[in-house]
């Protein structure tokens, strides 16, 4: 009995080596392991399913593919492409929309407006490379939301400049990724514009959106062959996403504000289509309201009317009103600026054509496995997974997301 019993304690203690070993093995290669996420805006999370798109296809055969992602709302390119990166809803980060205003401060933030916009007291919550900055890791970005903002920059950053031409963002890319082990940064976050623009000149059902759809694939192909001919090629995740989808737009749907909120009024409106958001005081707060409660194909809320699943209006740069049209439907300011044919975002959440892409491969990451759809916002607890740092408390929970990776 006494030797079967040191018996079951020696094999226990052995499998308990070999499980600490395994342990400290996985960490340690998470150590060595690279990032390298890339956001293509606007990507509508159907675009495969509406043109050829060989390279997505080829990652999601050889990594994972989410069914679709889920934007914050409001589904804008600043407010959830920060969300991706600290993991908090746009309430809590503060970029509540493109533009808006904080009381506050007694500022206005506009994507146009400089000062503002590289001002870091708009910038809440902790973005991903400052968490992996804090914990001696290496970070580089070229172009993502948030990275050229002052006291807000990764170790390697981009000023921004649509202009640079794709190829020449693939190969400084894949330079980061030559560097030696000391220099090379383990996380690489990059940015293109397209097929945004596109989406919403033409529509996300033009053939002119779709060839851009295709030219984007392509770009995603030439940069994920050149990663797999790297001799570091086993250590690097490559993740691609969007912000948010694209959905059409008719001259024929569309609401002036100016309709029921006179020029003269002592209102501050901020935001563009689909989304504004109203600032006012006194009565002029309940007249505003009353007369855009009038107006047809817009939700009209106060900040404690917004629905709970939306997760917005607690925080003041939201404003006094909310305003968002119904799926499908644009809000202009004036007769002047009466929105035309195209595309636009920033829609419900739960209208599918805002929902994006999530693919996703490399060394921590099953094969050939489909994602669920899921938030945007435990993107950045699956960053820190890979990384192998801890994460700041956030909104996102890497049990959502946990099923993709290896362990």
């Amino acid at each position: 009995m006494i030797r079967n019993n040191y018996r079951l304690l020696s094999l226990t203690l052995l499998c308990f080596i070999a499980f600490i070993h395994a342990t400290n093995s996985s960490a340690q290669d998470k150590k060595n392991h690279t990032t390298v996420i890339l956001s293509l805006d606007g990507f509508r999370w159907d675009y495969p399913t509406k043109t050829a798109t060989p390279a997505l296809n080829r990652i999601a055969h050889d990594g994972v593919k989410a069914v679709s992602l889920i934007p914050s709302f409001p589904s804008k390119t600043f407010p959830n492409h920060y969300t991706i990166a600290t993991g908090l809803v746009p309430d809590h980060h503060g970029l509540v929309n493109n533009s808006f205003y904080d009381p506050k401060l007694n500022k206005p933030y506009s994507l146009s407006n400089k000062d503002a916009r590289f001002n870091p007291v708009f910038y809440g919550g902790e973005p991903i490379w400052i968490t992996a900055q804090k914990q001696g890791v290496k970070t580089a970005s070229f172009f993502w939301v948030g990275t050229d903002v002052d006291n807000l920059h990764p170790d390697i950053w981009k000023k921004y400049n649509q202009q640079t031409p794709f190829p020449e963002r693939i190969d400084t890319i894949v330079k980061w990724l030559k560097l030696p082990l000391a220099e090379r940064p383990r996380l690489i976050m990059a940015y293109y514009h397209e097929p945004d623009e596109s989406g919403h000149n033409y529509g996300p059902d033009d053939k002119r959106t779709l060839k851009t759809v295709r030219e984007m694939d392509q770009m995603v192909g030439k940069l994920y062959q050149q990663i797999k001919e790297l001799p570091n090629a086993d250590s690097i995740n490559f993740i691609i996403v969007a912000d948010h989808g694209m959905g059409a737009i008719s001259s024929k749907r569309n609401i002036v504000l100016r309709d029921y909120i006179p020029k003269s009024w002592p209102v501050m409106i901020q935001g563009g289509t689909p989304n504004f958001n109203i600032y006012a005081s006194g009565v002029w707060k309940d007249s505003a309201y009353t007369a855009l409660k009038k107006a047809p194909h817009i939700q009209v809320w106060k900040p404690a009317e917004v629905p709970a699943y939306l997760n917005y209006g607690k925080n003041q740069r939201v404003g006094d009103i909310i305003v968002v049209a119904d799926s499908a439907w644009s809000i202009s300011l004036s007769k002047a600026e009466k929105e035309g044919t195209g595309g636009t975002h920033g829609y419900d959440p739960r209208n599918t054509d805002m929902h994006a892409i999530f693919y996703a491969v490399g060394p921590d990451f099953k094969k050939n496995y489909v994602q669920p759809s899921f938030q945007n916002i435990h993107i950045y607890p699956l960053l820190a997974y890979l990384l192998g740092i801890q994460p700041a408390k956030t909104d996102g929970d890497l049990q959502q997301v946990i099923e993709m990776v290896k362990r």
